[in-house]
């Protein structure tokens, strides 16, 4: 089974991104994206 999670930059807090993870993992999911309001490339981190 996979959950939907929303990503949120670790800068600016903004929610660009949603992606699918396992229900099962205990860790957040982290990635290195694109943020559209700081214009660069930062580290996107899985919200509540």
């Amino acid at each position: 089974m996979r959950k939907k999670v929303v990503l949120s930059c670790t800068s600016c807090n903004s929610r660009n991104y949603s992606t699918m993870k396992k229900a099962d993992s205990a860790e957040r999911l982290e990635m290195k994206k694109f943020c559209k309001s700081c214009n660069d490339h930062t580290i996107h981190r899985e919200t509540k």
